[in-house]
């Protein structure tokens, strides 16, 4: 597949706070607000999620080396696609593609989701978005108010990716210092109020939830099925350790944007560990601080609260709610914003070198950024608000196997490359294979069932999701694989005589 020539350019104008904020706004969203009750307290408890974010920003740190490397060996959006392509050849290059854009574009929709929950926790009993129709999908209603608001905010922050990079890039350096602000305030008041207390945080191991529920158990006798012993212990870690590159997906967006740097590209490894450093200290002190400041926090899982927002409320009263209200708002509408950036970039770089259709290569001659990509990110982003909340697990679940692809796609580049140059130290290409073998792990931690290792792997739904996107991968590729095919003989039969 050749490259297309293009004559419009995408433009120099992200600085390294604007891509910092990209980075982070991407690796912080909605689930770092209401995940520690939806998943990671119930799954993992403070311990094992806490454990499991710190080995993840590890595993992730380790994986960025073979980013800071790669970037300015192929400088051009697509990141690791583009280095795939360099690499390993069209197919293998169009599978880690196919897998980023499912990776960056599914954690739009899943951010407009918890726009919603976040309104109905703010609301009380007001119930402001739940007018006109509604239906239900796995046991959650769906509103016509909340359809409209989500999606009213999708359009919105498509259009500001459409009219500049350095627009969208100066409203993310706003959401993303906010939303630092608001997580740090609330962990200094984790650590001075009466409220937060080191015995609240049990079982530490989390518990078996739906046992729990059928049981009617409470908190006061949780115990039973807590999480212990070895087995239990691996399982609370590994729950949450499976989904580490979903939870940090987004420090990868920097090379998607590399073409719009106006910096040395000598500062993106320290940019990225940044980033990672930031996501994992939000995460654990998010979940830390709403299982300290609740004495019943099982009572709240079980009972499907938003249980952050309860023990903000409990330490700092209407202002504890102001400030979660105002924390994941930023970090919804920051992700949003900063996926939008990375899944537009990879599609127009996939299209410019022929792997997608023409069509999603083409630049706006005004703003300079990929026009036709974002309305197609946007299109697909719609799906979040029509099919609601409980979509967000089978969300989680395609990003994380779609980083892990990307991931290990660029550390094994990044051997090939240290060879093919000569140039990689022993300790970059020690990185890269333990990035290498993480990959791996990740993958089959995600996608295969292993005996005694419960709520790791995919569900059924997630499953379902994954055949599709490959049968619509494999439908693109074969389209534009004839496409080329034809193009090479078209250029034969008029060859030199």
């Amino acid at each position: 597949m050749s490259e297309k020539k293009n004559d419009t350019h995408l433009q120099r104008q992200l600085s390294p706070m604007h891509v910092w904020a990209i980075a982070f706004g991407c690796v912080i969203g909605w689930g770092s607000f209401i995940n520690p009750g939806k998943k990671f307290l119930p799954n993992s408890g403070v311990a094992g999620t806490a454990i499991a974010m710190f080995l993840g920003a590890l595993v992730m740190i380790v994986i960025a080396f073979s980013y800071a490397y790669m970037v300015p060996k192929y400088p051009k959006a697509g990141g690791e696609f583009t280095f795939t392509k360099n690499c390993f050849g069209r197919n293998a290059a169009f599978l880690c593609g196919w897998f980023l854009v499912v990776a960056y574009l599914t954690n739009v929709p899943m951010n407009s989701t918890a726009i919603g929950l976040i309104v109905d926790g703010l609301d009380g009993t007001a119930d402001i978005l739940k007018f006109g129709f509604h239906y239900s999908i796995a046991g959650f209603d769906i509103y016509m108010g909340e359809m409209i608001l989500a999606m009213s905010i999708l359009l919105l922050f498509g259009y500001l990716n459409i009219i500049g990079v350095k627009k969208a890039g100066i409203i993310q350096t706003v959401l993303a210092c906010m939303l630092v602000i608001c997580v740090f305030t609330l962990a200094i008041a984790g650590v001075f109020s009466a409220k937060a207390k080191g015995i609240n945080m049990e079982p530490v191991w989390g518990f078996d939830k739906a046992a729990a529920m059928a049981a009617n158990a409470t908190t006061a006798d949780i115990g039973r099925f807590a999480h212990t012993g070895t087995s239990g212990i691996m399982s609370a870690i590994l729950a949450t350790f499976a989904i580490a590159p979903w939870a940090y997906v987004g420090f990868d967006a920097i090379p998607q944007a590399a073409e719009e740097f106006n910096f040395s590209f000598k500062k993106v490894s320290f940019i990225m560990i940044i980033a990672i450093a930031f996501g994992c200290f939000v995460y654990t002190s998010n979940n830390t601080v709403a299982a300290a400041a609740l004495e019943n926090w099982p009572d709240r899982v079980m009972a499907g609260e938003w249980v952050l927002l309860v023990a903000a409320e409990e330490m700092l009263g209407t202002f504890g709610k102001v400030l979660i209200g105002l924390g994941v708002s930023c970090a919804v509408l920051s992700g949003i914003m900063g996926f939008y950036l990375a899944s537009s970039r990879l599609m127009y770089s996939m299209s410019r070198d022929g792997y997608l259709p023409e069509w999603f290569g083409k630049i706006d001659p005004k703003y300079g950024t990929p026009k036709n990509a974002m309305i197609f990110c946007i299109v697909i982003s719609l799906s979040g608000p029509i099919l609601g909340r409980e979509a967000l697990g089978w969300f989680v679940d395609m990003s994380a196997i779609g980083a892990s692809i990307g991931y290990f796609f660029t550390c094994a580049s990044t051997l090939v490359t240290a060879k093919r140059f000569n140039d990689g130290s022993a300790f970059l290409k020690a990185m890269a294979s333990t990035g290498v073998v993480f990959s791996v792990i990740f993958m089959i931690l995600q996608l295969i069932p292993i005996p005694g290792l419960n709520g790791v792997h995919f569900g059924r739904e997630s499953y379902i999701m994954l055949i599709i996107w490959v049968i619509m991968g494999l439908i693109f590729y074969r389209r534009q694989h004839n496409a080329f095919a034809a193009n090479s003989d078209l250029e034969g039969s008029y060859g030199t005589d």
